[in-house]
């Protein structure tokens, strides 16, 4: 059957290929039938994807490979270990922060960090001269000080100080790297310290100083100052926990108040006062660059030791100022121009022998025991001071050979007493050094003979009596004989007491010293104030017995005011700081009398002879009186000159500090020029006066020294001797 008249369908893909693979079958399908049935091939599993070739590993040398698998395996031990660690620190010194900030006190307290009280000298005129031991001026804060003093302070010590929280590795790092390039160990040297670190150090990490547990405090103090790696981590941590308990500018108000500037001052503000005698408010851009240029070495740029390094150091502060911002270019050089000055009594550094004296002769608990700050008014004059100075020097600038190791001492005074100036020595300029002036005991020479003579003058003899200056020996118990000479090596004869004092000869005064008695001329010089052991023998008439300048000083004044006794003294009033009422006045003075004042003024007579037509007429002045006497000892080690106008009283003495004997110096030689040097700066402006003297008999004789000695010692006895025992 044909059926090509049928319509065929249209050709769809499906159908197509269904319609192929039925007819295909229906070919096949007789085959199939006469054939068993063909098991349908298995669905194949989808193969499975291919990783891509692996690179073949690269082949290097073995033991370099070895190495580096170790280092790895290291590497990843190690930080394994690192981080584990890293918070376990972390968390031990959040806990030691934390502990340290509960132990902090409030600012208050720590302003304030003396062991040790002040003591400010005023003079005379209530003028500020000196200062003792650890000054502290006042509480100041960062904000109260001059912003140029901050400044720089900021500039030279910590210029990321309001930028970090208490350490800076930048500072640290470098620290240790110059350190290092200087062939120093790490932390020897620079330090890379902020300011808050140097607070710590300056509080001593809160460790208090204890005298129980410091065998003193400036083991405390080296404690404190330690640098070993566990000092400075304790250093980090309670810097940490300042920066948490404190503002910056707390911390910096007790860095300013606490830190050490020189010259024994403590906080800007007593160093303000010191160096130039204004508050530390009102320094100006030079004067605070200075202030915070000491803070690196403070005794050595001191400018009281030395300005122009001061300066110097001041100098380079101005310029990191000006680099960060804190100065013009205008400002920077102004101050460069124009640099920061002492102020006068800084500068003059007036009395520094003076002050060490009142020191050491005030009262031991007030004056270096002191917790507290004091306040001393002196009899010093700061005129009078200068005077002194200036006639020393001139002395040995123009009449001592150079090279000269001689030394020389002044002490001016008036007659009670009360010391006007002091030299202990050539270099003027000077705290605690050895002063000559009260601490040398040298022997007196024939400067002990008005003692001598006042001794007989109080026993009844006169200024004109005769003594005859003969050749004479004497049998010493113990030491045999002794035949004392005068200096030319000649006998004069009769000669009155007068003449014997005006050509200062020997025996007259030995053979005085015997009839009067010895024990007499002890005991007068004694009560005048010569308190040092006195030679038993005849030799005590000459001066055999050592003392010291300020006590011989001392012991004129007394011949000076009539006759009484005097105690050289330098404090007239000791008041604690802020107080009114004094807590002590004057330790010395005007003490009982010694010898009549008729004695004493024919003695005064007798010595005004003797400065004006014997032995000391180098000290003459042209416009006044003076009364004096000179004093060489055995081969010159020591020469002296004392003597007084009707105003002051002033002692010289010259010599070494080793004995040697000085070489054609005699007391009326060089020490003689110095008193009056000396007395002619001291006199400027002063009207003259008469002496108090009184002439003696008009016409010598000779005595019955028998008789007089006799009439003497009854008097002495009672007089004197009843008013002791």
């Amino acid at each position: 059957m044909s059926d090509s008249g049928r319509k065929k369908p249209p050709l769809v893909a499906d159908r197509r290929y269904g319609s192929a693979k039925k007819s295909t079958a229906k070919k096949t399908g007789a085959k199939a039938a006469s054939k068993p049935a063909a098991k349908k091939p298995a669905k194949k599993k989808p193969a499975p994807k291919r990783k891509p070739a692996r690179k073949p590993a690269r082949k290097g040398n073995p033991i370099i490979n070895a190495f580096l698998a170790l280092f790895r395996w290291i590497f990843r031990l190690v930080w394994g270990f690192s981080w584990r660690i890293g918070l376990i620190c972390c968390a031990l010194v959040a806990l030691a922060v934390g502990y340290t900030y509960t132990t902090l006190p409030p600012v208050s307290e720590l302003l304030d960090g003396r062991a040790k009280g002040s003591v400010t000298m005023m003079d005379r005129d209530e003028k500020i001269f000196a200062w003792r031991g650890d000054t502290f001026g006042g509480v100041v804060t960062a904000d109260s000080v001059s912003p140029h003093l901050k400044n720089a302070v900021i500039a030279t010590e910590d210029k990321r100080f309001y930028r970090h929280l208490g350490l800076s590795p930048r500072g640290i790092a470098s620290a240790v790297r110059i350190n290092l390039r200087e062939g120093r160990g790490p932390l020897s040297g620079h330090g890379g310290s902020t300011i808050t670190q140097q607070t710590a150090k300056l509080l001593c990490l809160g460790v208090v100083y204890d005298e129980t547990q410091w065998d003193s405090e400036a083991d405390y103090e080296a404690d404190c100052r330690r640098g070993s790696l566990w000092r400075k981590g304790k250093e980090a941590v309670f810097a940490l926990a300042m920066e948490a308990k404190y503002t910056k500018d707390e911390i910096l108000s007790i860095y300013l108040n606490r830190a050490y500037m020189g010259g024994g001052a403590f906080g800007a503000e007593a160093a303000a006062q010191r160096f130039f005698g204004k508050p530390a408010a009102q320094l100006n851009p030079a004067e605070g660059a200075m202030l915070a240029g000491l803070l690196t070495a403070p005794t050595s740029l001191a400018p009281t030791n030395s300005l122009t390094r001061s300066q110097n150091r001041a100098g380079v502060v101005i310029g990191l100022m000006k680099d960060q911002g804190y100065l013009s270019d205008r400002a920077a050089q102004a101050a460069l121009d124009n640099p920061a000055q002492l102020s006068e009594a800084a500068e003059a550094r007036a009395g520094g022998y003076f002050a060490d004296w009142v020191m050491s002769s005030g009262p031991e608990f007030f004056t270096r025991n002191s917790t507290t700050d004091v306040v001393i008014k002196t009899t010093l004059d700061q005129r009078l001071q200068t005077a002194a100075e200036e006639a020393l020097a001139y002395i040995f600038e123009n009449k001592v050979r150079e090279g000269s190791k001689a030394q020389a001492a002044i002490v001016v005074m008036s007659a009670d007493g009360a010391v006007r100036a002091m030299v202990g020595g050539r270099k003027t300029k000077v705290a605690g050094a050895f002063n000559r002036a009260t601490q040398a005991l040298r022997q007196t020479g024939s400067s002990f003979k008005p003692f001598v003579y006042a001794t007989a003058l109080e026993m009844g003899w006169s200024s004109n009596d005769v003594v005859l200056d003969e050749e004479i020996t004497i049998d010493i118990p113990g030491s045999g004989p002794w035949s004392p000479q005068n200096y030319d090596r000649k006998f004069h004869g009769r000669v009155t007491l007068k003449e014997a004092l005006r050509t200062s000869l020997n025996i007259p005064a030995v053979k005085m010293a015997q009839e009067v008695g010895l024990e007499n001329v002890r005991r007068v010089a004694a009560d005048f104030g010569l308190v040092s052991d006195l030679a038993q023998g005849p030799a005590l008439a000459l001066g055999a017995s050592e003392s010291t300048l300020i006590e011989m000083t001392g012991a004129y004044a007394g011949i000076l005011n009539g006759g009484s006794s005097v105690k050289p003294y330098g404090l007239v009033e000791l008041r604690m700081q802020g107080d009114k009422d004094p807590l002590m006045t004057a330790t010395g003075g005007i003490g009982e009398r010694v010898i009549r004042r008729e004695a004493a003024q024919e003695l005064t007579w007798m010595m005004y002879v003797a400065a004006t037509e014997g032995t000391g007429r180098r000290a003459a002045l042209s416009d006044r009186q003076i009364a004096g006497k000179t004093g060489t000892t055995q081969a010159a080690r020591d020469a002296w000159f004392i003597g007084f106008s009707a105003d002051y009283v002033a002692g010289v003495w010259m010599g070494y500090d080793d004995n040697t004997p000085l070489t054609g110096v005699t007391g009326s030689g060089l020490p003689a020029e110095i008193w009056h040097e000396t007395m002619v700066r001291v006199h400027e402006g002063v009207p003259p006066s008469p002496l108090p003297m009184m002439q003696g008999g008009s016409e010598p004789r000779m005595t019955k020294p028998e008789d007089k000695t006799k009439r003497g010692i009854e008097k002495l006895l009672d007089d004197l001797l009843g008013t002791n025992h």
